[in-house]
């Protein structure tokens, strides 16, 4: 896929790195001061698609299952339509269950709950977290990778949407769904707004994302040291 706005995707190689970072990992960061979201943005946004903004709004009650499949139903994202999104296994596998359980006995609205919100946007705080800002580091420069490539191209958080909208779109065509992939993303065809699919083709095209790490878990986050 085309870049957008002068960002790429990440290589295989550089979405290794980032998911077996440090958050992923068994050690903290000297003054590290983790967050749950720290864990599960990265996670949501890399097998969804979604913004930032998008997955900060979202709450428990967005997490619907819809003929047996369970979703997230995204809505908040300005001129990106809202849509609903299979929960791929590999966040299940992560601990997404578990959590959930937590965010609900802490008696919370909001998945990410301890992302707060700046300047009116949870994008803001993601992205100097992620991106750095100024002399401060970011997670993309503790693993090691340059927010600009040689060719003058960017990495960002929401380089993982690219990274979900390159993999869906080869499912989608494999599958003969083409417009699928327009409904995951959020985007119209034709100026017009692209009719939910049945949850089952919308599976069909979302489990194919490549896992990238299979010993990726919430649990393991909880007990780093």
């Amino acid at each position: 896929m085309k870049s957008q706005f002068g960002r790429r995707a990440f290589t295989h190689m550089e979405l290794y790195s980032l998911f077996n970072g440090f958050i992923y990992g068994d050690e903290k960061l000297k003054r590290e001061q983790p967050k749950h979201w720290h864990f599960w943005l990265p996670l949501l946004a890399y097998y969804t698609g979604a913004y930032s903004d998008e997955l900060g709004n979202l709450t428990l009650c967005d997490i619907e299952k819809i003929d047996s499949i369970h979703t997230f139903r995204f809505t908040t994202h300005g001129k990106i339509q809202p849509r609903f999104v299979p929960i791929h296994p590999a966040l299940w596998h992560a601990g997404l269950e578990d959590y959930i359980q937590h965010v609900k006995q802490l008696g919370h609205e909001r998945l990410l709950y301890d992302l707060p919100a700046k300047t009116g946007r949870y994008s803001e705080k993601v992205r100097i977290w992620f991106s750095g800002e100024g002399k401060r580091l970011g997670y993309l420069q503790r693993c090691g990778l340059p927010n600009i490539d040689q060719q003058g191209l960017k990495t960002a958080i929401s380089s993982l949407r690219l990274n979900f909208e390159q993999q869906i779109y080869i499912s989608a065509i494999q599958a003969g769904q083409r417009s699928t992939m327009s409904y995951l993303l959020g985007l119209k065809e034709d100026g017009q707004a692209v009719n939910k699919p049945a949850s089952e083709v919308l599976q069909k095209i979302v489990n194919p994302v490549r896992v990238v790490n299979t010993k990726i878990s919430w649990q393991r986050f909880l007990e780093r040291h």
